[in-house]
């Protein structure tokens, strides 16, 4: 008898440990990061953007600014997500804002996708990329854009991106 009641209250204790594992909060996990991709298409004579977050983190971010629970696949959810994204992210150069246009959001459990192009342009040399993409929100976010080489200009590389360092000069 005494063996299945233990028996029980190990079973309660597992269960209770399971159930608040799955309970965890948004901002729970410990790494912040988000992946930008930047790479001119030859085909198009386009420069294009893709960028990847972390679906939980863009909801929280979302829910945090306007106190409701978001969409991603309702356009009008789409069109707040875009303010905010084109408020953090820009590539200026000589000063001006070059036009990046939205192309669209994918979203899943796992990860919000974001496509923007800059059309018919390749960056140019000494372009300056803002990005604060939920950094202005979680301060230990990592933003890594991921460069492709450019025609007849530099190699591919990687810049990293945070709430200390919210501009850098693509080489």
């Amino acid at each position: 008898m005494m063996v299945r009641g233990a028996r029980k209250l190990a079973a309660a204790a597992a269960l209770l440990f399971c159930s608040a594992a799955l309970h965890v909060p948004a901002h729970a996990h410990n790494y912040h990061m988000g992946i930008t991709d930047i790479s001119y298409n030859a085909n198009t004579g386009s420069t294009e953007i893709v960028h990847t977050y972390t679906a939980h983190d863009v909801e929280a971010l979302l829910a945090n600014l306007y106190q409701r629970q978001f969409d991603l696949g309702l356009p009008e959810d789409q069109a707040v997500l875009r303010r905010y994204v084109e408020k953090q992210f820009y590539i200026t150069a000589g000063g001006q804002r070059l036009p990046l246009q939205w192309v669209g959001v994918t979203a899943d459990a796992a990860n919000i996708t974001i496509y923007q192009e800059l059309p018919k342009t390749a960056l140019p040399a000494g372009a300056v990329l803002h990005h604060a993409v939920l950094s202005d929100f979680v301060p230990s976010q990592l933003n890594t854009v991921n460069l492709g080489a450019a025609p007849s200009g530099p190699a591919a590389s990687s810049l990293t991106f945070s709430a200390a360092t919210q501009e850098r000069t693509l080489p």
